[in-house]
């Protein structure tokens, strides 16, 4: 059984920093890709940024150079940091993982976590 856990959501200003954070359990840390989705009311998720199992990161152009996604394998753990945010940022994340190695932009992820709130007021 694979489980994901997300922490570190809430309310920030606009420019503020949050760090959401990914715990992984029953599931190959070290050889498969983890990555962080996020949604809208009303629309699909989108890729926001993954990690894969050589460590090379990937973004979606909305989030380079404000996102940095990382993970910690002593603690099976990966991590968004927010940095610089937007009111548009505000939505659900979910953190998720695919077997083997992946992009961003194709990722399509075998698993999911419950999603965490992030809201950035103007």
């Amino acid at each position: 059984q694979v489980e994901l856990m997300e922490s570190g959501g809430g309310s920030v200003q606009a420019g503020g920093s949050l760090r959401l954070s990914c715990s992984a359990s029953g599931y190959s840390f070290i050889r498969d890709s983890m990555g962080w989705f996020r949604q809208y009311p009303g629309k699909e998720r989108e890729g926001v940024a993954c990690i894969d199992k050589d460590g090379s990161a990937t973004y979606a152009d909305s989030v380079k150079g404000r996102f940095t996604i990382s993970k910690d394998p002593t603690k099976t753990t990966v991590y968004l940091e927010m940095n610089n945010l937007k009111p548009e940022d505000t939505a659900i994340y979910y953190c998720a993982a695919e077997w083997g190695k992946t992009t961003i932009a194709i990722m399509e992820p075998d698993y999911w976590g419950q999603g965490v709130q992030v809201t950035v007021a103007s």
